[in-house]
Order: structure tokens, then sequence, then C-alpha cells
């Protein structure tokens, strides 16, 4: 007996989780092309402003709300790469996003820490940012270091840099960094060229990324925007990572939330490819639900799961490298 070709089949393996339909998927792009095209997002940077006015959005001058037609966002879909190389000091650890694949990292930044020699429970120090990072750097589970805690025993302003010195110094696999602006990004940059040799050895082997977060609901503050600026230009990878929660910065239901996060990573990711088309951006995401008794956001909750798996799903529609937080 013969049996006809199957066609059209998608096969699954093993345990997983299938979030959404293509349809579903098609109907979140849709509802998220109407959010950036008539409700628009606000830019503070003026830089930002100027690049999405050069590049054809409806830029309104006098309240930084930026509208985004439809074949911006698609050709920027397009345009940003579906495989981003994560270099490392040593080779050995260089990673690459794209497709399926999944890699672990670990979280960050942490303010506070029970001290492990007198359990007392303190702020976090620029020796603990050091130490913290040498256990990350040993753990063969964890694929890339994320900075995990604040230095509060530096001046504030330049919490980053110090940051930056002890990380590189501390650990041979690729750097996740949030620089808090395009200042301090051109700072961690140079740093991070002395280390590879140059900058041009720097475009060749990136060590480090950025993470920026847009502020919900639908803002790209001055710090946002210029991180994502310069990094498009210096060839560094920029994890748009919104931090929207559900029934306090985002709509209360989970699909609302999910449709506003959408809106604000995609809005970076044009911003990203109108500077440069073709720079490296990651689809991210630490969005969760608002505890309404205590004002808190609930990282461990089941629905930052099922936000981030959703987000998962978003990503691999596009065709873009992702990061979520786990639950």
């Amino acid at each position: 007996m013969r049996s006809g070709i199957q066609a059209g089949v998608s096969k699954v393996e093993g345990f997983g989780l299938n979030m959404f339909s293509e349809d579903e998927l098609y109907a979140i792009h849709c509802a998220t092309i109407e959010v950036l095209e008539h409700t628009g997002v606000k830019v503070q940077c003026q830089e930002a402003l100027e690049i999405f006015a050069q590049g054809g959005a409806r830029v309104d001058v006098n309240t930084g709300v930026v509208k985004i037609p439809q074949y911006l966002v698609e050709d920027a879909i397009r345009s940003a790469p579906s495989t981003v190389y994560l270099a490392a000091r040593n080779t050995k650890k260089d990673i690459v996003l794209d497709g399926k694949r999944v890699g672990f990292i670990n979280f960050g930044e942490g303010v506070a820490i029970i001290d492990p020699y007198t359990k007392e429970y303190r702020s976090t120090t620029k020796k603990d940012v050091a130490n913290i990072t040498r256990f990350c750097d040993a753990m063969e589970e964890m694929d890339a270091v994320l900075r995990p805690v604040a230095p509060h025993d530096v001046p504030s302003k330049a919490a980053v840099v110090h940051n930056a010195e002890v990380i590189f110094a501390n650990t041979s696999k690729h750097v996740f960094i949030g620089v808090e602006g395009g200042r301090n990004f051109k700072k961690v940059l140079k740093m991070a060229a002395a280390v590879v040799g140059g900058e041009d050895k720097l475009r060749e082997r990136p060590i480090f990324s950025c993470n920026v977060c847009p502020t919900s609901p639908l803002q790209l503050v001055d710090h946002c925007a210029e991180v994502i600026i310069e990094g498009a230009r210096a060839g560094i990878a920029v994890n748009i990572l919104s931090m929207a929660m559900a029934g306090a910065t985002s709509p209360i239901t989970l699909a609302g939330t999910l449709v506003t996060h959408n809106a604000e990573v995609l809005a970076g990711v044009v911003l990203s490819q109108l500077t440069c088309k073709g720079a490296p951006v990651l689809y991210g995401s630490s969005t969760t639900i608002m505890d309404l008794r205590f004002a808190t956001a609930p990282v461990g909750s089941p629905e930052l799961a099922m936000i981030n798996s959703a987000v998962a799903k978003l990503a691999q529609y596009y065709l873009l490298p992702s990061w979520v937080a786990g639950g």
C-alpha cells in the first residue's frame, strides 16, 4: 500500500508549548502596527526624532510623539539580522544567536546581597561585582554574563564604567551591560576596544552587548534612544527589553500588554535600522504583571512565564533573536 506524501506538516518532537497559531501572531502584529501608526511612541531624544523624521515617520516636534507607518516597521524587521554573533575573550566561548537555539544567563542588576561570610544583608559593592562575575564565568551552564549587581561604593554617575572595568577583567565570556546613555556607551566601547586590540577588532569580535529598556507605556527616553543609536553605529548588539507591568504601566489584560510590549520593542528596532541598516538587535522582555496588593513586579509569577513564552514566539515570528526572563 502506498501512502500519499504529507504536505505542510509541522513536526513536533518532545515537550513543547505552542502559544499561538500563525493567524493569531498576525493579529498581534496588525494590532501593534495600528498602535505604532496611529497612537505612536513618545521619543525624548532630539537626535532620535531627527532620524525618525528623515526615515519617513511622522514626528510632532512639539510633543515628541512619533507615528511610524507600517512599511517602516516591516522594512526594519526584514533588515534586522536573524543571526547575531556574540564574541567572548575566550574564542571557545563565542556564541551565536539564531533560530531556536537556547542559551542561559544570570539575572541582574541586584542592589543588595546576603553576605556569604557574615550573613549580613547589605548593599552591593564593586568587589561583589567582581566576585559574582567570576562565579558566573565558572558556571558552564551560563553562556554569557550580565552585570550582576550594582557597585554602591563608587560615584553613581560613574557606576557603569566601574561595572565594565571589573566585569571585563573577571570573565572570559560575552558580556551584557546596561550603559545608561550614549556618553557612558562611548566609554565602555573604548574599554572593550582596548581589551581586543582596537575598534576595528571590536567590530570583528564584539565582546559586549547593551541592554536598554523602553519606558512603558510607549516611550523611548533619552538614554534608551542614545544607546540604540550608538550601538547601531558601532556594530554592537542592543537588547531592546521592555519591562511593562500589566495593570500598572500597560493594560491589565495580558493580550493588551503583549501588544504594548511589541510596539515598544519594534519602535526601538525601527530606530536601530534607520540609524544603520543591518545593525544587530535582540527582541527582549522582562515584562510581567503588577502585584496590586504590594505594588511590586513579581518576576516569579505564572503571568511572567506566559508573557515571555508569548514574546519568544513573537521574536521567532519576526525572525529575531530573543532574550526573555525566566518564570
